[in-house]
């Protein structure tokens, strides 16, 4: 269930992991990448889950980029960061999703890959 913090902030519970984003930014998203940011949140339970940093899109953040199996069955490429909430939990701000490319699979099946190995 989604929960209004303000005009520009919704939360959302995922086991026991909270996120949050902007509502208008995710109706855009939706639109223009047919992903909802409650499906791109599912990535996060994914036990493969390949997260690196975003070095190039912002200098007031630091940024991270997430591929993984959503709930829907399709690999997705979210950007998000992490941040803390008032009374101290952490939560994980969604800022755009969308289905990873070729490359972005490729690196992700590369990462899972190199867990069975090791």
């Amino acid at each position: 269930m989604l929960k209004i913090i303000n005009a520009t902030t919704v939360e959302f519970n995922l086991g026991n992991l909270v996120f949050r984003w902007n509502p208008e930014k995710a109706k855009k998203n939706l639109h223009k990448h047919h992903v909802s940011f409650k499906e791109a949140a599912s990535v996060f339970l994914d036990e493969n889950l390949y997260v690196d940093r975003d070095g190039t899109h912002s200098w007031e953040e630091e940024r991270f980029n997430a591929t993984g199996y959503s709930k829907k069955d399709r690999i997705l490429y979210v950007c998000h960061c992490y941040r803390e909430r008032d009374d101290g939990v952490d939560i994980v701000r969604i800022i755009s999703a969308r289905e990873a490319t070729k490359d972005e699979i490729s690196q992700y099946n590369q990462d899972i890959s190199e867990e069975v190995r090791q």
